[in-house]
């Protein structure tokens, strides 16, 4: 497809040597001046996950998560599982004692155990050349000596006032005289900046020993958190092997569990069972299709996946044909499916996202995430390090596959991707927006194979999601209003959504012309660029 250069867009961004996309212009940057320098894929993406970690507060920092993928240029991947697991005495009976029969977002119970920073220096280890010392340099700068709020953060921030004002910390720290900051103002962190210098110093275990682990469990208890010093300390990361299905001749990678990339490749696997590339990819029998799709992936995700610790069943099942050819079978072109009850479901048996590929041709599909929108709202006073929120999809109840449970891995929204053809790189890719990111993985792949669009083109193209709970449909206001009757005639409810469903970045790999296609997402600041 041939962009329209009379309306407003992006041109995808074309290079030889080495590419990068993230979500914000200074973290583009960063990673390039570590290219620059002769760093690779790896060391650059850290250097810009800092950056984010400070200039888009609200979607990532160190009190988060992280997950990885790293593929070499002969198609060898690695997967790196960077989340923390709930506190050892976190379990539903303990919660039942203390009258606790649900978590609440802003709540320290959900906060588990931040992995980001282990897995930033586990996958340095493996791959890097480069230490934190020179990587987090730029992060350090930014909260130290300031930076200007982009746009899209300040629209975003404007919408958490609330949740920044019930921690006294936060609200010192995330409101100016009670109001969010516009976008230009000048935002400092220095006690931020001091954590990040003592991790650039003394490594991860910096962050989770000594006196920043232990403020970081005191903080908690004294919000009736379970988090142990000794539940932070024994954080680690693990290496997994990415779970692999083919689409149309593409074979995609995606983590396993705890994560939700089987059901990206569930979905995916759902669709190619219907001529997709015979429909208008802006058409009402498109969208039915996906958004039937997923809401059947979803409601699979719900009932099984959660750590594979846990699971009653083996997430490979999730993707067989058998299983798929099942599930396709309830899907009616014509019609919404009224209800997906979980007991016809067993098998037989906000965020960053950012990608760099190098001039040796290493790829990273990297992403890191607070879960909700400034994580749990809860700042650490000394040390400066605003807790996500992850573990709010746990539940205190028992016997479910989201109870919680000392040590488990809480479900992960976060899924970093990658695709190959031929059995080598071809497409490092991710999607920001939380529960939307598995359907996102899906959109943006369809966009591109069955479409034949541009990478900068696909993530353009207008989106869909359901809530949830409800499965009512939020449409952005770009998809036509011909698609969203027939939706609704289909039997699906439906409105206009009131901001951007989330953001995507992607690089493609030409091995043939030796040419990196990179493209981001026009509802996030950031942007792409080569060398």
């Amino acid at each position: 497809m041939t962009r329209d250069f009379q309306l407003p867009g992006r041109s995808p961004v074309h290079a030889r040597e080495a590419a990068v996309a993230t979500s914000h212009p200074l973290a583009t940057s960063a990673a390039l001046e570590i290219l620059l320098e002769g760093g690779n894929a790896v060391d650059a993406a850290i250097a810009a996950v800092a950056v984010q970690g400070v200039v888009e507060p609200h979607m990532t920092g160190i009190g988060g998560d992280c997950f990885v993928i790293v593929t070499e240029p002969d198609g060898r991947m690695i997967g790196f599982n960077g989340s923390g697991g709930a506190p050892k005495a976190a379990m539903p009976e303990t919660f039942a004692d203390l009258g606790v029969s649900r978590f609440e977002p802003t709540s320290a119970h959900t906060v588990t155990v931040p992995g980001a920073v282990r897995a930033w220096e586990t996958l340095l280890k493996a791959h890097g050349t480069r230490g934190f010392d020179r990587l987090l340099k730029r992060a350090i700068g930014y909260a130290r000596d300031g930076f200007t709020v982009a746009p899209r953060v300040a629209h975003d921030w404007a919408n958490n006032v609330e949740k920044l004002s019930v921690h006294d910390h936060t609200r010192a720290c995330y409101l100016l005289n009670g109001a969010p900051p516009a976008a230009g103002t000048v935002l400092k962190y220095p006690l931020l900046a001091d954590t990040l210098s003592a991790i650039a110093e003394g490594g991860a275990d910096a962050f989770y020993s000594g006196p920043i682990g232990e403020e970081i469990a005191s903080t908690l208890a004294k919000l009736g958190g379970l988090m142990t010093a000794d539940d932070l300390a024994a954080c680690h990361t693990t290496a997994v092997s990415p779970i692999l299905r083919d689409y149309k001749g593409h074979t995609i990678a995606e983590l396993p569990p705890n994560g939700q990339g089987v059901i990206a490749l569930l979905i995916l696997g759902i669709l190619e069972r219907f001529e997709l590339e015979t429909l208008d990819p802006l058409g009402p029998e498109r969208f039915h299709l996906e958004m039937e799709a997923a809401r059947i992936a979803y409601t699979v995700r719900d009932q099984f996946v959660t750590d594979p610790g846990f699971m009653d069943i083996c997430h490979t099942s999730l993707v067989t044909d058998a299983y798929i050819d099942r599930l396709a079978g309830m899907i009616a072109i014509d019609r919404r499916l009224a209800d997906i009850p979980g007991s016809s479901l067993p098998p037989q048996t906000d965020t960053v996202y950012l990608t760099v590929v190098d001039k040796d041709g290493l790829s990273v599909s990297f992403i890191n995430s607070l879960f909700n929108e400034f994580g749990s709202g809860i700042t650490t006073p000394k040390s400066g390090i605003l807790l996500h929120n992850r573990g709010y999809v746990f539940t205190p109840e028992p016997g479910k596959a989201q109870s919680i449970s000392g040590g488990k891995r809480p479900l992960h929204t976060i899924i970093p991707a990658m695709a190959l053809k031929d059995g080598a790189p071809w497409l490092s890719f991710g999607v920001m927006g939380g529960h939307y990111q598995a359907c996102g993985h899906a959109h943006l792949l369809t966009n591109i194979i069955d479409y034949g669009m541009d990478v900068q083109a696909a993530i353009d193209a207008p989106r869909m999601f359901f809530d949830v709970e409800t499965h009512a449909l939020n449409i952005e206001s770009t998809v036509p209003a011909r698609t969203v009757d027939s939706l609704r005639y289909r039997g699906h409810e439906a409105s206009i959504a009131t901001t951007a469903i989330g953001g995507a970045q992607a690089i493609m790999i030409d091995r043939e012309r030796g040419v990196l296609t990179a493209g981001s997402d026009p509802r996030k600041d950031g942007h792409a660029a080569g060398l």
